[in-house]
C-alpha cells in the first residue's frame, strides 16, 4: 500500500503500519523473538551499569592512589597538554599537526615508549595482555575508562583511546587462516578467523550467520529480508525509482549494519555501503563484514559527531534499528542530516511487530513530526508484501527557504561558526547548517551519475583551494594511479586478485 505525502493530505502524522492483516504472518515469531533480544540487550546494559556504579567509587580511589603514588608531576602535565589539545580537534588534520609538534618538542628527551632502540638492537614485541585477546581493540577497549563511563547515550561505545598508544602486538585468533578470497568471502568466512559464535546461536534461526563446519555462513537473509538481501534492495528500488542504485545513488550510509550483508550484495548493485555498528553484546559485528571483504567501520551514534564531513551520502538506511531519534532535540537524526546530500533520501524500514508496538509507534510518530521541522519531505511509504516489510522514504531538502519559513525555529540553525565538516572529537549539537548558497559550494548540486563523477574532477573544485588549483590535481592524481603507481605494486609482486581489503593512509582525492 501507498500513503503519500504530497498533494492535499491532512498534515497529522501518517501511520507506518503497513501490514493490513495485523501481525499474523508466518515471520511473526522470528520478529516477536527478535524484539525480546534487542530488550534483552538494554537490560543486560542496565544490569551492567548498576554494577559498575556499586564498583565506581572503590575503583576511582584506587586509580586515584596509583597515580598519586606512579606518575611524576611531569608526566601529569604532558597529559593535562594532550587532553586539553584534544577538545580543540576539529579535523583529523588538525590531531596530526598537533601530535607532530608534540614529538617535535619532546624530541631532546628520552624515550619511554620503548618503542625506539638507540643501540640498533632487534625489537622484541610481546603480546597484548588483555582480556578482548585478538578482538583487542585499543580506543574501544580502554578497561580504565570502561570502569567510569556513562553509559545513557552509549557514551560506552565510543571512542576513549588510551593516554599512551599500546606497544603491545595483537595476537591472531588460534586457528587462524588466510581469508576466504573475494567473492566467495561474501558468503562465508573461517570459523577460526571470526571465532564468535554467540551471534550464530542468537541470530541462526534468523539466517543472519550460521556455524556450519569450519565455516561461518551468511545466507544473506535476516527478519528483515527474509527472501535475500536482493529481493530487499530491489523492493527499495521499485518503491522509489529515483533510488538508481549504481548511477544516481553510488555511496549510502547503513546505520547499524549487523554483520553487513545489506551492504555485501549492493555490490551486485554497483553502490558502495559504509556500514557501521557498536562494538556490544554480540561482539563487533563489523569484524564478521570486514572478514567477509564489505567495508565497515566500529562506531555509534552517541554524543560524538560521525568522523564524516558533511553532504557525503547519497543515502542513509536504517532497519530494524529501533533508535529514538526524537530524544534530545533530535539529536541524532541531526546528525544523519549533516551527513545526507541536499536532496539525498533517508530510508526507514521496520517488520510488522516493529509496527505496532506502543513503543515503536511512539518513535514513529515523535520522528515524523520533527521531520517535517527539518524540511525533510515524506516521499511515500510502500509494503514489500513479500517480506513483510514496510520502507518510508524521506528526501532531504535542497533550499534554505523552508528553513527560513518555518512558523516555529526548532530545531534552531546552527551558528555560523559551526563548522559542518568538522568532525574529530566534536560534540553533537540539535542544530541545522544552513545549506550550500552559491553554485559553486560543495553541497550545492547533486554530483555526476556513477560511473562519470570517478574521473571526472568534482565542479566545487574548479577554484583556488590551498594555492592548488584543485582540478588539475584531481586529474593529476586520476593518472598518477590508473597509469603508475598500481603497475608498480602489480611489478613488485603484488597480487591483485588476493587482495580485498586495503586501508589507504594518505586518500587524497581516493584516486
Amino acid at each position: 500500500e501507498e500513503n503519500n505525502a504530497k498533494g492535499d493530505q491532512p498534515q497529522e502524522v501518517q501511520s507506518f503500519n503497513t501490514n493490513e492483516q495485523g501481525s499474523k504472518n508466518s515471520e511473526d515469531g522470528a520478529n516477536e523473538q527478535q524484539l525480546k533480544e534487542d530488550k534483552g540487550e538494554n537490560e543486560n546494559i542496565e544490569k551492567e551499569q548498576k554494577k559498575m556504579s556499586k564498583e565506581e567509587p572503590k575503583e576511582q580511589e584506587n586509580a586515584s592512589q596509583e597515580e598519586t603514588v606512579e606518575k611524576p608531576k611531569q608526566e601529569k602535565k604532558r597529559r593535562k597538554s594532550k587532553k586539553e589539545s584534544k577538545k580543540q580537534w576539529s579535523t583529523q588534520a588538525d590531531e596530526s599537526k598537533g601530535e607532530k609538534e608534540r614529538q617535535n618538542n619532546n624530541e631532546s628527551g628520552s624515550s619511554s615508549s620503548g618503542v625506539v632502540d638507540q643501540e640498533g638492537q632487534d625489537l622484541k614485541w610481546s603480546i597484548c595482555n588483555v582480556t578482548a585477546g585478538a578482538d583487542y581493540i585499543p580506543c574501544l577497549d580502554n578497561e580504565k575508562y570502561l570502569k567510569t563511563s556513562h553509559r545513557k547515550h552509549y557514551e560506552h561505545r565510543e571512542r576513549h583511546c588510551p593516554e599512551d598508544a599500546p606497544t603491545c602486538l595483537v595476537s591472531l585468533p588460534k586457528g587462524y587462516k588466510t581469508h576466504v578470497p573475494w567473492p566467495g568471502s561474501r558468503d562465508k568466512i573461517w570459523y577460526h578467523n571470526v571465532p564468535h559464535i554467540k551471534l550464530a546461536e542468537v541470530k541462526g534461526h534468523q539466517n543472519w550467520v550460521k556455524l556450519m563446519g569450519e565455516f561461518l555462513t551468511f545466507p544473506g537473509g535476516g527478519t528483515q529480508f527474509i527472501h535475500g538481501a536482493l529481493h530487499y534492495i530491489d523492493f527499495l528500488q521499485k518503491a522509489e525509482p529515483s533510488i538508481e542504485w549504481g548511477k544516481h545513488t553510488r555511496v549510502i550510509l547503513d546505520v547499524g549494519c549487523g554483520v553487513g550483508s545489506f551492504g555485501g550484495y549492493l555490490f551486485e548493485r554497483d553502490v558502495i555501503a559504509m556500514s557501521f555498528a557498536p562494538k556490544d553484546e554480540h561482539e563487533a559485528q563489523v569484524q564478521f563484514a570486514l572478514e567477509r571483504g564489505i567495508p565497515a567501520i566500529s562506531s555509534v551514534m552517541g554524543t560524538q559527531r560521525l568522523q564524516f564531513p558533511s553532504h557525503v551520502f547519497d543515502l542513509i538506511h536504517c532497519a530494524r534499528c529501533r533508535v529514538p531519534w526524537h530524544e534530545d532535540g533530535g539529536l541524532l537524526l541531526l546528525e544523519l542530516n549533516r551527513v545526507l546530500r541536499p536532496g539525498g533520501l533517508f530510508v526507514w524500514s521496520a517488520t510488522p511487530v516493529y509496527q505496532t508496538l506502543d513503543e515503536d509507534v511512539e518513535i514513529w510518530k515523535q520522528m515524523s513530526a520533527l521531520t517535517k521541522q527539518m524540511c525533510w519531505d515524506l516521499v511515500t511509504i510502500k509494503n514489500d508484501t513479500l517480506n513483510k516489510v514496510g520502507a518510508a522514504f524521506f528526501r532531504k531538502t535542497t533550499s534554505n527557504e523552508c528553513y527560513e519559513q518555518r512558523e516555529q525555529s526548532q530545531p534552531p540553525m546552527c551558528k555560523d561558526d559551526d563548522d559542518p565538516n568538522a568532525a574529530w572529537y566534536v560534540p553533537l549539537q540539535a542544530c541545522m547548517h544552513k545549506l550550500p548558497a552559491a553554485e559553486t559550494e560543495r553541497g550545492a548540486k547533486w554530483p555526476d551519475a556513477w560511473p562519470e563523477r570517478l574521473q571526472k574532477a568534482p565542479y566545487w573544485l574548479n577554484n583556488e583551494q590551498g594555492e592548488k588549483p584543485s582540478s588539475k590535481f584531481f586529474t593529476a592524481d586520476a593518472e598518477r594511479w590508473n597509469y603508475n603507481v598500481v603497475d608498480e605494486l602489480t611489478n613488485m609482486g603484488v597480487g591483485w586478485s588476493d587482495v580485498r581489503n586495503v586501508m589507504d593512509m594518505r586518500a587524497t582525492y581516493g584516486g
